[in-house]
């Protein structure tokens, strides 16, 4: 693993997964056959208070919901890539949308279907319990598992090093 941290000064944005890293991976079948997952409040104000403080947050996942997608619009993100079958080609089209570099990205991915992407990243950040495959090659492991926080950690570390962290904007909405 390399260090992380020096990286951390050139992330200007953050790519998540969403089934596994912003929600803890389980899915509840309803009678209706809709799918429910739960995600962690603390991870919803560090998402928020990166975009107020400047950050670029995209989502990236293979999953696609009505929910998950309502979650994260309220939580104003609003480049949201759902039902994506090719997540590497559209973290390509994110870069050269926003005219960044791998080395301005964190991604934040649990599985094989987030290994490529992963691999271009300036920052690989995985949960406490992705899959092994994906701890490998990760510049980052969580100690929070999927759902639990583990956006909020790499987000928290890169604003603190910023000094973006615990400034008059973090409490003031």
């Amino acid at each position: 693993m390399k260090n992380y941290k020096a990286d951390l000064n050139k992330i200007n944005t953050f790519i998540f997964d969403f089934d596994g890293v912003l929600s803890d991976g389980m899915v509840l079948l309803t009678e209706e056959g809709h799918y429910l997952r739960r995600t962690n409040v603390k991870d919803g104000y560090a998402l928020q208070l990166a975009i107020k403080k400047g950050y670029r947050v995209v989502i990236i996942s293979g999953a696609k919901a009505e929910g998950m997608f309502h979650r994260l619009y309220n939580l104003n993100i609003r480049d949201i890539h759902l039902g994506v079958p090719n997540k590497l080609e559209v973290y390509n089209q994110v870069k050269e949308k926003y005219n960044i570099s791998d080395e301005n990205i964190i991604y934040m991915g649990d599985d094989i279907p987030d290994y490529e992407v992963m691999k271009h990243a300036g920052v690989a950040a995985c949960p406490a319990d992705a899959t092994i495959e994906i701890k490998e090659i990760a510049d980052y492991i969580s100690h929070k598992k999927g759902g639990e926080g583990c956006a909020r950690d790499i987000i928290e570390q890169t604003l603190k090093l910023h000094k973006k962290w615990m400034n008059k904007d973090a409490y003031n909405w």
